[in-house]
């Protein structure tokens, strides 16, 4: 009987976890499925879509806790592509993709001096 008790106490916490957990929202539009994660502060955490097949699909982007971007990118069939940027501090990272495999890497930190042709 204390073991009965105890496993239903366990999964009633369980159960309550579960629900404190906001949900992601999903949009349909057209082929696309448009999601949106969100930390557990109610600050979204994550954009982006899937194809038909459920497959990461164009841009997503992403957020820390705060609020502040954190990595924007692109994918196609679930595969990273093209230039994707990740912030890190005062720190920006650009990294190539081909079919998900690592192209290159530049990093630019605040003391980067950068030219603009105008």
């Amino acid at each position: 009987m204390k073991k009965i008790v105890i496993l239903l106490v366990m999964l009633c916490v369980g159960f309550s976890y579960a629900q404190d957990k906001i949900q992601p929202k999903l949009e349909k539009k057209g082929d696309i499925t448009i999601a949106t994660y969100f930390h557990e502060n109610g600050k979204v955490q994550q954009t982006g879509a899937f194809d038909t097949n459920g497959k990461l699909h164009g841009e997503w982007t992403s957020f820390d806790a705060e609020g502040n971007k954190v990595s924007i990118g692109n994918y196609e069939a679930g595969k990273k592509v093209g230039k994707w940027f990740f912030w890190e501090g005062d720190s920006l990272k650009e990294v190539d993709y081909i079919d998900s495999k690592i192209v290159s890497v530049n990093k630019w930190d605040n003391k980067t001096k950068v030219a603009v042709n105008r």
